[in-house]
């Protein structure tokens, strides 16, 4: 149980590593630190490297939204959440367009696990549970 610990540990120090001054995962310190990994070889080395490899996938959630929607969404309207996003978390935003239809209506923005909700089907489910 300790190892699997220390893995953890050094998987956390090692996303630090691999994090620009933007706070954005930088492909260029990923490849050093498995550069890195490879020339020294920690104990329980795979143990680490999933690890390192969820820390890193996390931190690449955490730059790109999804914005699900029923309707026609324009380019000019992602710009707009991704400018919005951007300021809110300090970090360049990255959108894409999902098509849901059983949205019905609005729109549904995913960012890592925050989710913003304007949507008709999340407000008749908020009706219906409040009933």
């Amino acid at each position: 149980m300790a190892t699997a610990k220390k893995a953890q540990e050094l998987a956390k120090q090692l996303t630090a590593l691999s994090l620009g001054s933007d706070g954005a995962v930088d492909p260029e310190r990923v490849a050093g630190v498995l550069a890195y990994l490879d020339k020294h070889q920690p104990a329980q080395l795979v143990t680490v490297l999933k690890a390192y490899h969820r820390r890193i996938e996390r931190e690449l959630q955490k730059t790109n939204a999804v914005v699900e929607h029923a309707g026609e969404v324009s380019s000019e309207v992602l710009a707009a959440i991704g400018g919005a996003l951007t300021q809110k978390y300090k970090r360049s935003i990255a959108t894409s367009a999902a098509r849901n239809d059983d949205l019905i209506a609005g729109l549904r923005v995913r960012i890592a696990d925050d989710v913003y909700e304007s949507t008709v089907a999340g407000q008749l489910d908020d009706l219906a549970a409040s009933v």
